[in-house]
């Protein structure tokens, strides 16, 4: 846990006083439920947890103010038994996970651009995925913000609640493009895979054409499309075991050989680029196309799959930054609409006119809360407003040096 955290665990207690029993957001069948709290310090969680109302909440809330709070996905006969086997489970929310911790082509410390990416992401997977390709209604969805790092997708249709692990798994794998074969799907297969390997193999194409070329974007892609590449390499369904940097400039310098690229794109069995460019080439198209999805770049499978999983309750502060989880229309997850969320205004719910000097102790920091951003790096000293003073240092990057 963040250094210095014990001046914020006071607002967060003074937010929770500050809510009426009555103006809790609660999720369906709450006393179904199983609720776990992280407490300050380093106390372990309390969980099986279960109330009977939101005002027996509202009293938890009240007199223990903890870090971080959650509920269960999934709904038990009786959620309070401490052991898993005893609560009857009866249920469970289909849930997709969302997270920017290490996205392909954006640093973890450059907080704005990280989220403006993942919510692009999250939009993608609604309009891309859920909606067209699953068939899911609006009507059952709820969208939150998670209070960090990311977006969650709560899905309550009743016709899904019983889905096991492995139904759950088999849509995860589609959405990750698991076992999809993209050379197929761009000459013969329809929907919209095939339309975003389509755009994949362009976008993929001139990213390395401009490594090729050395140009001022080139740094930027060559480091985009090697992370993409370690997470294919991690993925089962990718034959190849190592590709390095130099192998993508190679691969790149092929690139500007029109030939090649027009064979490859007409006849997807070619191997224009040699056996192992070629196969490279494919992941690379897979990789940029996929839909990012939970922690570190792919899914989080204990989200979506887990049927016994917790996740953030909405209205809650984020020990981690103290931002709040907060519900947003489907509408306004859309990065072009006139309307889009912006997270660092609207999920700010800790704040006073005070400033606080703080100094920075990460590197390469970049953030903003509401209308006060900062760039800098370890050593630099800045006067910020409590609310980014908050953000920083519950994240690790500052240490507050006076008020």
């Amino acid at each position: 846990m963040a250094e210095g955290w014990s001046r914020f665990a006071v607002r967060f207690s003074e937010y929770y006083n500050s809510l009426s029993a009555e103006s809790l957001w609660t999720p369906p069948r709450f006393r179904s439920r199983e609720w776990m709290f992280i407490p300050w310090g380093d106390k372990p969680p309390d969980r099986h947890r279960g109330f009977s109302d939101r005002f027996a909440l509202h009293n938890y809330l009240r007199t223990k103010s903890p870090h971080s709070c959650f509920h269960s996905t999934a709904y038990y006969t009786d959620p309070s038994q401490r052991k898993m086997l005893d609560k009857g489970w009866k249920g469970a929310d289909l849930i997709f996970d969302l997270d920017g911790d290490h996205l392909p082509g954006v640093s973890d410390r450059d907080f704005p651009s990280m989220l403006e990416l993942i919510q692009e992401q999250a939009w993608t997977l609604w309009s891309d995925f859920l909606s067209p390709e699953f068939g899911f209604d609006e009507k059952y969805l709820q969208v939150s913000f998670s209070g960090h790092r990311g977006f969650h997708m709560h899905l309550r249709d009743p016709k899904y609640l019983h889905l096991d692990s492995n139904a759950r798994r088999q849509l995860v794998n589609h959405i990750r493009g698991e076992g999809v074969n993209v050379q197929a799907l761009r000459n013969n297969d329809t929907g919209r895979w095939r339309e975003r390997v389509i755009s994949g193999t362009e976008t993929v194409v001139h990213k390395l054409r401009q490594i090729a070329l050395k140009k001022d974007d080139g740094d930027i892609f060559l480091n985009d499309l090697n992370d993409i590449m370690k997470q294919r390499i991690r993925s089962p369904d990718c034959d190849i075991r190592s590709f390095s940097k130099k192998s993508i400039v190679s691969l790149a310098d092929q690139c500007l050989n029109e030939s090649k690229v027009d064979r490859i794109k007409s006849d997807t069995s070619l191997t224009v680029f040699g056996e192992t460019g070629t196969k490279a080439f494919w992941e690379l198209v897979k990789g940029d196309s996929a839909v990012v999805l939970g922690g570190a770049g792919e899914t989080d499978e204990n989200v979506t799959v887990d049927v016994k999983r917790v996740i953030r309750w909405i209205g809650s502060l984020h020990g981690k930054c103290g931002l709040r989880v907060t519900e947003l229309p489907l509408n306004r997850l859309d990065p072009d609409s006139s309307e889009s969320f912006d997270a660092l205004d609207e999920a700010v719910a800790l704040g006073s006119s005070r400033t606080f000097e703080v100094e920075l102790i990460q590197d390469d920091v970049r953030a903003r809360i509401l209308d006060n951003e900062i760039e800098g790096s370890s050593g630099e000293i800045h006067t910020v407003t409590e609310s980014l003073a908050t953000f920083l240092t519950l994240k690790g990057w500052a240490r507050v040096l006076s008020a």
